[in-house]
Order: C-alpha cells, then sequence, then structure tokens
C-alpha cells in the first residue's frame, strides 16, 4: 500500500507540473512546431540515446570491477538496457537502479558489490554532470541575465558540488561518528569508494571521459530534438542550458523527470530569450526518445526472462540471491 501510495504521489507531481509547463506555453506555437516535425533528426537523436545505453553500461561495468566484482560487458549492457525500462514505468531512476542491483546481485552473488557499484555510478554520474554546470557557470550567467535564474544557475551549479564535497569531508573528518551506525557506515563506505575511483587516474580518468560524453550527448540529443522542430536553439545554447535541467529532473520526485524536466525547461528557455514553447516541445520529445529506448530494454527483458523482485524489498533490505 505505501509502495501504491508513493507511485501514486509522484505521478500526481508529474501530471501537476506537465499541467502547469503546458499552461505557460502558447498552443499556437506548439502546433506550429510539431506539425514541423522532421523524423530523420529524431532518429538521430535516438541513435545518440542508445549509444548512450552503451557508454553507460561500460562506466557500471568498470566501477563494479573497482568494487572487486567482474562484471562482464554484455551483462552489463544487458542489465543497463533493462534498467532503462524500469527507469520509464517506475519512479524516478530509483526503480532502474534496483533492476540493476537485483539483476547483477543474482549472476554475482554478492549483494554488497552490486549495491555499491549501482549507488557509486549514479553519483559519480551526477558528480561529473554538476562539474560541468560549474565549468560553464560564467558563459550560463552571461547568456541569462534576468536575476532570479541567475541566483537559481548560481544554486544549482555551486550547491550540486558542495554536497558531495560536503559528504566526503563529513565521512572522513568524523569516519569513528559514522560507524556507530549501519547507515552511516555504509555511506561513509560508498562515499570513499566514490572518490577512490573518481581520484584514480586510469579508472576515474576512464569514468570522468564516459560520464563528459554521456553528459555532451543528452545536449546533443535536445538540440537534434530543437532541430527535428526547426527551433533557433544552437549547439552553444544547449550546452549552457540543458545540463541544469537534467541535474534538476534528476530530483526524484516524479516519474522518469516528467515534469520537472519540461517546467526546468520552460523556466531555462525563458531566462535565455528563447521561445517556452520549443522548450516544452523538446523536452517532451527528449522523454519520448528516452522512453523508447526504454520500450526496448523492456523488450530485452521480456525475451531474456530475467525475474526482477524488486517488490519484495522490505526496509530497504534485498532479499537473499538465490
Amino acid at each position: 500500500m505505501q509502495r501504491m501510495l508513493f507511485f501514486g504521489m509522484k505521478a500526481t507531481i508529474s501530471i501537476a507540473l506537465l499541467y502547469f509547463a503546458f499552461r505557460l506555453v502558447n498552443f499556437g506555437t506548439l502546433q506550429e512546431r510539431l506539425t514541423q516535425l522532421d523524423f530523420k533528426w529524431m532518429a538521430a537523436a535516438l541513435i545518440t540515446l542508445a549509444i548512450q545505453i552503451v557508454l553507460a553500461s561500460l562506466r557500471w561495468q568498470q566501477i563494479a570491477d573497482a568494487c572487486g566484482s567482474k562484471l562482464k560487458r554484455t551483462r552489463a549492457l544487458h542489465y543497463t538496457l533493462i534498467g532503462s525500462f524500469f527507469n520509464q514505468v517506475l519512479p524516478s531512476t530509483v526503480g532502474g537502479d534496483a533492476a540493476r542491483m537485483w539483476l547483477m546481485a543474482r549472476g554475482t552473488r554478492n549483494w554488497k558489490s552490486a549495491i555499491y557499484s549501482v549507488l557509486i555510478d549514479r553519483v559519480a554520474g551526477l558528480i561529473w554532470l554538476a562539474l560541468l554546470v560549474l565549468v560553464c557557470l560564467p558563459w550560463s550567467l552571461a547568456l541569462i541575465q534576468n536575476p532570479i535564474g541567475r541566483t537559481a544557475l548560481i544554486l544549482i551549479g555551486v550547491g550540486s558540488v558542495a554536497g558531495p564535497l560536503a559528504l566526503f569531508a563529513l565521512t572522513h573528518a568524523g569516519r569513528t561518528w559514522f560507524d556507530h551506525w549501519r547507515f552511516t557506515r555504509h555511506l561513509a563506505e560508498v562515499a570513499a569508494i566514490v572518490w577512490k575511483v573518481i581520484l584514480t587516474v586510469r579508472v576515474g580518468g576512464t569514468i570522468g571521459v564516459i560520464s563528459i560524453t554521456i553528459h555532451l550527448m543528452n545536449i546533443v540529443v535536445a538540440w537534434f530534438c530543437a532541430k527535428a522542430i526547426g527551433s533557433p536553439l544552437n549547439l552553444l545554447h544547449a550546452l549552457l542550458l540543458i545540463p541544469p535541467v537534467i541535474l534538476i529532473a534528476a530530483i526524484p520526485v516524479s516519474i522518469a523527470g516528467w515534469g520537472v524536466r519540461e517546467g526546468a525547461m520552460v523556466a531555462a528557455f525563458t531566462f535565455a530569450g528563447l521561445p517556452d514553447s520549443d522548450a516544452l516541445v523538446i523536452s517532451v520529445l527528449f522523454g519520448a526518445g528516452t522512453f523508447v529506448i526504454g520500450a526496448l530494454g523492456g523488450l530485452a527483458w521480456i525475451l531474456s526472462g530475467e525475474r526482477v523482485e524488486i517488490a519484495t524489498w522490505r526496509d530497504g533490505a534485498p532479499p537473499a540471491a538465490p
């Protein structure tokens, strides 16, 4: 019952945010953009999103190795593709991450490595996204002149980097205190592995390159969606506006980021002086592209016959691997 209420709450948030996003745009312009849809650009966006899945699986495989668990590349790709399906049908990215944990643990019989590797994969991706936002901040502030938009951008850029740094400092300075409780002990251990992985030249460098490439590909996907509707959004604008939007959409308050992403995209375009109706269409097309890739993941899951028993988790503890 609690899970159904949780899902219902996030579905309500997604619907409400989508409703407000649609209320802010000009429907005449929206309809005009949709009639101009060029499917060649959308095909390019789908191909790019598919390549992202491959890169994401390679990053996870590298992290799993660093956690002491050998995960074959084919298995990593298979599990990542299935995880993309659960990302679309369960709240935020939690469902996809839980699916990857379950599938990896079934294969390796090591729950700790499975959980740690997925958590570290998620954190590493967000850290590199936050760094990209921070590096682009001077140019983003030059593009956005609105005081509210500039303040929000600074808070997003600085805050998203300060959070992991504060956690790292706290877990190291107060490691004895963190060891008193099971949850904080695991949190400190994950934080230590995250920084060890990131700061290791070979593994950390590989993860960094893959992460930045994935985020740049998200920018290109958004640009492809813009080209598909004839929007004036150029690659430079996309570089400055899309990463903060994706960072905001990662907040787990809606289903697959729907509603949050659209609202953030409309706000970003408005602050940058770009058509808000274009922002909404681009965001919806971006989400539709990820949904298509997720559907392919669902097909891969059905054909594989894999079981994913996320619903059997109790009190935050996974069931024993068979």
